[in-house]
């Protein structure tokens, strides 16, 4: 998938050492809101990951793309929670942070929609937001995602310390309706 300047990829096991060093790199930035980050020790633990996703068949894949903007690594949009016998979905992302504030999650996230519901056949999508992570919620919000609630305790964090998080939600029709206009590839 490509536009002039973001590609998304689908990561596969070649991919593991390019996450795992983008990740290793700014892991202090990036472990505040993602809990995963400090038990990714290793290169192998990420190849182990993306080998284990990949043994699932597609249409139930938690497919991980890898984020690129002008041929640079700059994050990862996946599917997550897939639920094709409820026609579901959840997106998740993350940026590195020379690459925030510059629409490229959002042109990101907007492509995964239209592929979800296009593609995949996908009714709903939804993306849970960290409270506290304004940048992230911005994403959902600025879509056109309807803020269903707020998840009391829902996510553990770092330092043991859990976090509410926002439940947002975009219907099918709602993403058919978007214009068409710049989004990832």
């Amino acid at each position: 998938m490509k536009t002039a300047d973001i590609t998304l990829w689908e990561a596969t096991p070649k991919d593991a050492q390019r996450i795992f060093d983008a990740i290793d790199t700014h892991r202090e930035d990036l472990r505040i809101w993602l809990p995963f980050v400090d038990k990714l020790e290793t290169v192998e633990n990420e190849k182990d990951f993306l080998q284990s996703t990949l043994q699932i068949p597609q249409e139930m894949r938690d497919t991980l793309y890898i984020i690129y903007v002008n041929d640079e690594f700059a994050g990862i949009v996946s599917y997550v929670k897939n639920d094709p016998t409820n026609f579901r979905t959840e997106i998740g992302y993350w940026l590195l942070p020379e690459f925030r504030g510059k629409g490229i999650m959002t042109r990101s996230v907007k492509r995964l929609c239209k592929t979800a519901v296009n593609e995949r056949g996908m009714h709903r999508i939804q993306i849970r937001c960290a409270v506290g992570n304004h940048a992230s919620n911005h994403i959902p919000i600025r879509l056109g995602f309807k803020l269903e609630g707020t998840e009391r305790d829902g996510e553990l964090l770092i330092g043991n310390c859990y976090t509410d998080i926002n439940v947002y939600s975009i219907l099918e029709h709602e993403v058919n309706a978007w214009p068409e206009e710049s989004v990832a590839k």
